[in-house]
């Protein structure tokens, strides 16, 4: 297969070179047809042969990527006619076929258009801002683009953008009506009203700055990335520019407040906050907010939407204990403004934690937090020892059974995955030898991951947290543990659902060395190869592990995990393997739930989160934003009250996330300034069922 491809990529060369002329290669920031052609060719032949799906690049797989590129366009149906998407809508069906002959017009086509809509509409804003608007006129203004279709003419955008405006304006001016309150010396209305003009006015220019700074490549690297992410979304073309930051999507990788991003549509939104990072311990970005605008302390905002997720970190970035100012928007629809001071994420605390704590009867449960699944493969490399989280966590059972143990509490909630051997690992620290996972490449090969050693590090009862951003390798463990009817697994509706490899191909490497220099270099690709599967054969992708035990979860609004992300693959499944069941001692789970569930309608922390989770989920379905003044502060301010009890009843509740000054031993044992986070454990809800779950369990 790689020699025919490699044979037909050659007589390509030959065609386009011959075709197009020669010349220099060109820097990777400058348009060039050639690469592009090639690029595009590759693409074609590369994914259905590589991607686990084997999905063939034909009309269904063309009106996929054209979808995704209209979004990357204009999701927001900010500036382009539906005559526009018309034109372009009528290049879809094609997008395979010119792939393989090199023709790709359509990101030429969005170019022009976008470029004569976006001088167009600065105008229009220029001209709204200096007319002025009505503040208590009963305008409604609808901030869900799925709810909204493409405006027929200039009118109808001037009246979209006359209510996008409008709204900036009001809310700044809540904003410095907020700040009025604090401040020593009141400025008139009138001058608050005058301010907000400005700020927005200076965000727009911004804005369309950037815009206009776009170039012909740019949309041709969005055009090659949807046409990837076609096949499933952790599938994506790398340009030149990104391939060395390919892992920012995937690990979060921010110098300075440490959050997980995704670029989705045209905005920018946090996925999860690391641990010991400066947005874990500020406390107020979660996941699930917008991403609206950046900016350093005493300057303007900067807009990032339709920002790459790539610019947008280097905004983010900066050096220690300088503070960045967050514009967001809050899941339920409310902005906030968060002001987070950049640092050193601190390691340490993304390191396995535990701690005892007392159970309901008098007795201790051991509570043990594994963040991600970590393990440093550069050190290990040369054979040298490097900390990971297997390790880490059989330091932390050996150190809480220092103490007469009635049960632990693995958390591996907002766990994102990582090493999938410490994943296989870990889980064989509670069960016999056997078989974990099983992992299938795109070939149909399938091979099973198992751990030989028959040690167990603890056999009691045993409790697992997860909720919907438990993902990948914290998957892996909790499908394990309840597959062998080892422990009893507690959350949301369900985990993520991420249960697929990718690996990263260097485009490169398929040119022959004789056109490398007149090419230049071509990106990469980053493409899903494998897919995990459980030992009783069923995916973890899609699906997600469903919890034997389901609590009201204040993320079950988000619509976190691979079940809403478009074109995700399915859960399928494949037979299963042999195992022997836990033999140590049985519990009756039906009996277990059925008190959880009579605990969970007495509980008052139970009850709050269910009734916070209902009105969240109202809230953001309620996508339509009144712009008359009155509405708007009242929403405002009720949000934001409701959001400050809620944290205070429950520290930590949203996200799990439990951040303070600490120093830790082997086993990450908490040895000082920890009664902060020892509190909030106690105040968690769901660590408090499950402290009861385990009660059960023994008796």
């Amino acid at each position: 297969m790689k020699n025919l491809f490699q044979h037909t990529l050659a007589v390509f060369l030959v065609i386009l070179l011959f075709t197009a002329g020669s010349g220099n290669a060109k820097d990777s920031h400058e348009f060039d047809q050639k690469k592009n052609q090639l690029v595009g060719y590759m693409l074609d032949k590369e994914l259905p042969a590589v991607h686990f799906s084997h999905k063939k690049m034909d009309k269904s797989q063309s009106m996929a990527a054209f979808n995704l590129y209209l979004k990357q366009l204009d999701y927001q149906k900010r500036f382009l006619l539906s005559g526009d998407v018309t034109v372009l809508r009528s290049f879809a069906p094609y997008i395979a076929e010119n792939l393989e002959h090199g023709a790709n017009v359509l990101p030429a086509s969005g170019n022009d258009i976008m470029k004569e809509r976006i001088g167009q509409v600065e105008k229009m804003v220029d001209q709204i801002l200096a007319a002025g608007f009505d503040v208590k006129s009963d305008d409604v203004y609808e901030t869900d683009p799925e709810k909204i279709v493409y405006v027929d003419d200039l009118n109808g955008l001037k009246d979209r953008w006359q209510k996008i405006i409008k709204a900036q304006v009001m809310y700044r001016y809540l904003d410095l009506a907020e700040n009025q309150e604090k401040a020593t010396e009141k400025l008139p209305d009138d001058e608050l009203w005058k301010q907000a003009k400005v700020k927005v006015s200076g965000v727009s220019k911004d804005f369309f700055l950037r815009l206009h700074q776009e170039t012909l490549q740019d949309h041709y690297d969005s055009y090659l990335n949807a046409i990837a992410m076609a096949f499933d979304p952790h599938t994506n073309y790398l340009p030149p520019s990104q391939k060395e930051e390919f892992d920012i999507e995937m690990r979060g990788n921010l110098e300075g407040i440490g959050g997980v991003l995704r670029e989705e549509n045209g905005s920018i939104k946090v996925v999860s906050v690391i641990p010991g990072s400066p947005s874990a311990k500020q406390g107020m970005l979660q996941a699930g907010d917008t991403i609206l605008e950046v900016a350093e302390k005493g300057a303007d905002p900067v807009d990032i939407t339709n920002m790459s997720v790539i610019d947008a970190v280097r905004l983010l970035r900066g050096p220690k204990g300088t503070e960045v100012r967050l514009t967001v928007k809050k899941p339920d629809g409310i902005k906030e403004a968060i002001a987070i001071i950049r640092d050193v994420i601190q390691v340490e605390a993304t390191f396995v934690k535990n701690t005892a704590i007392d159970a309901p009867d008098g007795g201790k449960i051991g509570y043990i937090n594994i963040p991600s699944f970590y393990r440093d493969f550069e050190t290990t490399k040369d054979g040298a020892d490097a900390r990971n989280a297997t390790d880490d966590t059989r330091k932390a059972i050996k150190n809480l059974q220092k103490t007469k143990l009635e049960g632990i509490i693995l958390d591996l909630r907002n766990d994102g995955g990582g090493s999938l051997i410490d994943a296989v690992d870990v889980a064989n620290l509670f069960i016999e030898s056997g078989p974990i996972v099983q992992v299938k490449d795109s070939k149909g090969n399938i091979q099973v991951l198992t751990d030989e050693d028959p040690t167990i590090e603890y056999s009691g009862p045993l409790v697992v947290l997860v909720n919907e951003l438990s993902a990948s390798a914290s998957e892996i463990v909790a499908a394990a543990l309840q597959d062998y009817k080892r422990a009893i697994i507690v959350g949301g509706e369900h985990t993520h659902g991420k249960g697929t490899v990718q690996a990263v191909i260097n485009l490169n490497d398929n040119i022959p060395a004789l056109n490398s220099k007149e090419i230049g270099d071509v990106g990469a690709l980053k493409v899903t190869v494998q897919k995990f599967y459980r030992i009783t054969g069923e995916s973890t992708q899609y699906k997600g592990v469903v919890p034997d035990i389901v609590l009201p979860s204040l993320l079950q609004h988000l619509k976190s995990g691979e079940k809403y992300l478009e074109n995700s693959l399915p859960w399928d499944q494949i037979g299963p393997v042999k195992y022997t069941p836990f033999s140590g001692k049985p519990f009756d789970l039906d009996m277990i739930r059925k008190r959880s569930l009579q605990r969970g309608n007495h509980d008052l922390g139970l009850q709050i989160l269910a009734k916070e989770a209902a009105k969240v989920d109202v809230g953001s379905k309620q996508t339509a934003v009144s712009l008359k003044l009155v509405d708007m502060r009242q929403k405002v301010e009720g949000a934001r009250e409701e959001r400050k009890r809620l944290n205070t009843q429950f520290p930590g509740y949203q996200t799990g996330l439990y951040d303070d000054n600490q120093s830790e031993t082997d086993g990450g044992e908490i040895k000082k300034d920890d009664s902060n986070w020892k509190d909030q454990i106690k105040q968690d809800p769901y660590v408090g069922e499950a402290k009861n779950i385990i009660v059960d369990m023994v008796k």
